[in-house]
């Protein structure tokens, strides 16, 4: 059973830093790609960002310049840095990890954001 567990969410005012962690419970996280989504109420997830086995990544246009995927595979631990935060970017953050037709999926982590 694979678990995913995320921390560093939070409250933070507008222009500020968060840094979210996603740690894997199994090695095969360095051999697949990981992804951050995010949900807000009444909203559709939306994939924020994904990095791949080969560190290759990739972002939804709204966070481009802003956030920073990165993936320690020593450590089974994926890593979502968010700079210049807006309160847009209010919502409930899910590390995910694919792995033969299976989705699996963190706890999640509340960001929010005020002005």
């Amino acid at each position: 059973q694979v678990q995913l567990v995320e921390s560093g969410g939070g409250l933070v005012q507008a222009g500020g830093s968060l840094r979210l962690s996603c740690t894997a419970s199994t090695n095969i996280f360095k051999f697949t790609t990981m992804d951050w989504y995010r949900q807000g109420s009444g909203k559709q997830r939306e994939l924020v960002a994904s990095i791949d086995s080969t560190h290759i990544v990739n972002y939804v246009d709204s966070v481009k310049g802003r956030f920073t995927i990165s993936r320690d595979n020593a450590k089974n631990t994926m890593y979502l840095q968010m700079n210049s935060l807006k309160p847009d970017d209010t919502d409930i953050y899910y590390c995910h990890l694919g792995y033969w037709g299976t989705d699996y999926w963190g706890q999640g982590t509340q960001v929010t954001v005020f002005s």
